[in-house]
C-alpha cells in the first residue's frame, strides 16, 4: 500500500483495503477502516460501518433519505445563509462580512463529515467533487500558522459576538476550539473515505497551532464547549501522534483545575477536576461530549482516575435525569440539566444533538465494560430521542424534544411543529453524520467473542481474530422480536455469540428505578440453531451461543415476546405524577390529537385496561398504533398512540407521551 507522507506524519490511506460481497443483484464494495496502530485501546472493537450494510424496511430508508435529501439540504442551507461564503471571504475568494453566528464554522465540518462517511460505503463522484471545492475554501480560510475560525479572520474588528478582537481570550464563549474539534472528526472521515489529505493537512496544522499554544507552562485554558477532547483523539487514531492524544488529555485533566484559567462554573462542567465530579450538571451537550471525550481517555491511555467519575454520573444521569425517550437536558434556560427528578414534559429541551452525545457516550461505555445497560440506553436514545428530531422526509427538524405540547405553546428554536432551519443549526447537521455511520454500532468483537448489539437488517463482513465472519441478519425489528442470522462465511470461523437480550424484555425500562413497569413482566424468548430448539445460555444480559465454529449456511433464530407495556415514574418526579406512558419493544408511544380529536392533555386512562398493538400499513409506510378507551369528563372515548419518533408530521395540535389516569 502506497505510503503518504505530510506533515513528517506517515498516513496510509484505506481506499484499496476493502471486503467485498453481494447483495442480491449488484456488489456492494465496503472498506475497512484503516488507521495508524497504537499501543491501546478500547478492549472491544466495534466493526467499522463500512463493513455492515444495512438492509431493511425501517433503517435502510432513513439512511437513503440522509444521502439524497438532508445532506444535499444541509450544504444548500449553509450556502444560504453564508456559512459557506464565510470560509471563501475568509480565505480572500470572495468580499464581504462574517454573517451568522461565530460557531457556524462548526456546522459544515459536521455536514462534510456525514457526507464523507456517505462516500466511503456510496461513490458520488458529483458530491466527492463538491467537497473538493468545499475544502478549497477551507483551506484558503486558513490562516498562515494554522488558525481557523472565519469569524475572527474575515474582520476582528466586527466579528459577531465581539468575538474576534485576540486570539484565545473568550474561550468560554467564542468557539474557537469546538469548531476545530469538528473540523478534526471531519478531515479523518474525508480522509479515510478518499485518501486524499487536503482537509487533513488542514486539521494537523491547526492542532500543531493549538499544542504550540496551550498545555503546561503555555496557555492553560479550557473550551468552554466540549468536542475538541474527541476530535483529537480521531486525528491521533489517523496519524498516530501521541501528542494529540496528550493534549486532549490535557484539556481533560485541565477542566476543573483554578490553576491557570478562571473556573467557568458548573454550565462547562468546569466546577471541579472531573475525577471529582459525581452529578451531571450544565449544558448537557458540552456534558454528553466531555464524558465521551474522558471516557477515549481512559480506554486508550489506560488511566484509571476516572473510573468513578463516569460510573457515578452515568448513574445521576439514567436513575434521576433522562427521559423515558432517552433524551437529556429539562431546563430551556440553558439547555442543561437541573435537579434530581426535575423532568418537566412541556418544556423539556431534550436537544437533539444532547441524545446524540449520549448515544456517543454509552457506546464508548460499552466498548470500555462491555455492560449490556450501556446498549439499552443506546437503543432507547436512537429509536425516540434521536429519531424524533428528523422527519421521513429529511428536511424539517427538531431542535427540542418535548414530551407534551399543547399546540400551541412556542418552545426554544420553533413551534410545535418541524421547523425547516434554525439560526443555530447544530442539531440538523448532526444528524446528517450519526445515519450513515449508524452501521457501526450493531456489532463488535473482542477476541472470539462477538456481541449483537442491535437488531437491524443487514449483510456483514469482519475480522474475528484473523478470520473473516460474514453474518446475514434479517429483522421485521422494531415492530416485531423475530431475529435471523445467517453465517456466510466459506471457511469455518471460531467465535462465541453475544446476542443481546434488550432491557425492555428483562422487565427494566432503564437501569435504575426511575422508570418502571405497571405490571412486573419478564417477557421471554426462543432460540433455535440450525432448526433445533435450544435451552438459552443467558449471561450478563446475553445469550450465549458458545459453539465452536461458525460456517456457511449455520442459522440462528430468536424470538424475542414483545406486548404493550404501561410505564410509570420514581414517585419523586413531579410532572408524571398520576399518570402512565405507553411502550412496545424499544420505542416509546405518544399520542396526537389528530388520532384522538377529544385532545389529548385532559384524557385520562385506565392503568387496568387492555391496550391492544396493531400495525397501519399505510400511515407513513407502517408503524405500529396502541389503542383503547379513555375517559373525558367522565365520558368514554377511543385512545391511539403512534410511537413518538413519528409525532408532528401531521396536523398541529396536542400531543403527550405522558397520559393521565383515573
Amino acid at each position: 500500500m502506497k505510503t503518504i507522507t505530510t506533515n513528517k506524519l506517515k498516513l496510509k490511506p484505506q481506499g484499496k483495503a476493502r471486503i467485498f460481497f453481494y447483495l442480491m443483484s449488484f456488489s456492494f464494495v465496503s472498506m475497512s477502516l484503516h488507521t495508524q496502530s497504537i499501543k491501546n485501546d478500547y478492549p472491544i472493537t466495534p466493526v467499522p460501518f463500512t463493513q455492515v450494510n444495512i438492509q431493511d424496511n425501517f433503517w435502510q430508508p432513513r439512511m437513503q433519505t440522509n444521502r439524497d435529501v438532508t445532506v444535499p439540504y444541509t450544504f444548500q442551507k449553509s450556502e444560504e445563509t453564508g456559512r459557506l461564503r464565510n470560509f471563501a471571504i475568509a480565505g480572500g475568494l470572495e468580499k464581504g462580512e462574517f454573517e451568522g453566528i461565530y460557531f457556524n464554522d462548526s456546522d459544515v465540518f459536521k455536514i462534510i463529515e456525514g457526507a464523507s462517511f456517505s462516500l466511503q460505503v456510496n461513490p458520488d463522484p458529483k458530491l466527492r467533487a463538491y467537497l473538493d471545492n468545499l475544502i478549497i475554501k477551507i483551506v484558503a480560510a486558513q490562516e498562515e500558522d494554522g488558525y481557523l475560525y472565519t469569524n475572527r479572520t474575515i474582520n476582528p474588528n466586527k466579528a459577531a459576538d465581539k468575538g474576534g478582537e485576540k486570539r484565545w481570550t473568550s474561550l468560554r464563549i467564542h468557539h474557537e476550539l469546538y469548531n476545530v474539534g469538528h473540523m478534526y472528526e471531519a478531515a479523518a472521515a474525508h480522509f479515510q473515505a478518499t485518501g486524499k489529505r487536503t482537509l487533513l493537512d488542514v486539521a494537523i496544522k491547526n492542532a500543531n497551532l493549538i499544542d504550540s499554544v496551550f498545555g503546561p507552562g503555555k496557555n492553560m485554558g479550557v473550551p468552554g464547549h466540549q468536542e475538541i477532547e474527541i476530535g483529537l483523539v480521531k486525528l491521533y487514531r489517523v496519524t498516530g501522534n501521541e501528542k494529540y492524544l496528550n493534549l486532549a488529555k490535557f484539556f481533560v485533566d485541565q477542566r476543573g483545575n483554578a490553576e491557570g484559567h478562571k473556573l467557568y462554573g458548573e454550565y462547562s462542567q468546569d466546577h471541579k477536576l472531573f475525577s471529582e465530579q459525581e452529578k451531571a450538571v450544565g449544558h448537557s451537550v458540552r456534558a454528553g461530549y466531555f464524558y465521551a471525550g474522558a471516557t477515549d481517555i481512559a480506554a486508550i491511555t489506560g488511566t484509571k482516575k476516572y473510573d468513578k467519575a463516569l460510573d457515578k454520573i452515568w448513574k445521576n444521569i439514567i436513575e434521576r435525569k433522562i427521559y423515558l425517550t432517552g433524551g437529556i437536558g429539562a431546563e430551556p434556560k440553558h439547555e442543561g440539566f437541573g435537579p434530581d427528578y426535575e423532568l418537566p414534559n412541556a418544556t423539556a429541551y431534550t436537544e437533539t444533538c444532547a441524545a446524540i452525545s449520549l448515544m456517543l457516550w454509552n457506546h464508548r461505555l460499552f466498548l470500555l465494560q462491555g455492560d449490556v445497560k450501556y446498549m439499552d440506553v443506546f437503543e432507547r436514545t436512537l429509536y425516540n430521542g434521536f429519531l424524533s428530531g428528523v422527519s421521513f422526509e429529511g428536511n424539517t427538524f427538531f431542535y427540542p424534544n418535548p414530551l407534551e405540547a399543547d399546540g400551541v405553546y412556542k418552545f426554544n428554536q420553533g413551534v410545535c411543529g418541524r421547523s425547516p432551519w434554525f439560526d443555530c443549526s447544530c442539531c440538523p447537521v448532526n444528524v446528517v453524520r450519526i445515519l450513515p455511520s449508524l452501521p457501526g454500532y450493531i456489532y463488535a468483537t473482542r477476541g472470539e467473542d462477538v456481541y449483537v448489539n442491535l437488531f437491524i437488517g443487514n449483510e456483514s463482513a469482519f475480522d474475528v481474530n484473523g478470520k473473516l465472519l460474514e453474518i446475514e441478519q434479517k429483522t421485521n425489528y422494531p415492530w416485531d422480536g423475530k431475529v435471523a442470522l445467517t453465517i456466510n462465511n466459506n471457511e469455518p470461523v471460531p467465535a462465541h455469540l453475544n446476542i443481546r437480550i434488550p432491557g425492555w424484555l428483562r422487565d427494566e425500562v432503564m437501569p435504575g428505578n426511575l422508570y418502571s413497569y405497571v405490571t412486573k413482566k419478564q417477557l421471554g424468548y426462543t432460540l433455535s440453531v440450525n432448526g433445533v430448539k435450544q435451552e438459552a445460555i443467558a449471561k450478563n444480559g446475553y445469550i450465549v451461543l458458545e459453539q465452536n465454529t461458525w460456517k456457511k449456511g449455520d442459522h440462528i433464530q430468536i424470538e424475542f415476546d414483545m406486548a404493550v407495556r404501561k410505564v410509570i415514574t420514581h414517585e419523586k418526579v413531579e410532572a408524571n405524577k398520576n399518570k402512565v406512558a405507553f411502550e412496545r419493544g424499544p420505542l416509546v408511544y405518544c399520542a396526537e390529537e389528530i388520532d384522538n380529536p377529544n385532545g389529548i392533555l385532559n384524557l385520562k386512562v385506565n392503568t387496568n385496561d387492555v391496550f391492544n398493538y396493531s400495525f397501519d400499513n399505510d400511515l407513513f409506510g407502517g408503524l405500529g398504533k396502541i389503542k383503547g378507551t379513555a375517559t373525558k369528563n367522565s365520558k368514554s372515548t377511543t385512545f391511539t398512540a403512534i410511537p413518538y419518533y413519528a409525532w408532528a408530521h401531521r396536523k398541529v395540535g396536542e400531543m403527550a407521551v405522558w397520559i393521565n389516569t383515573n
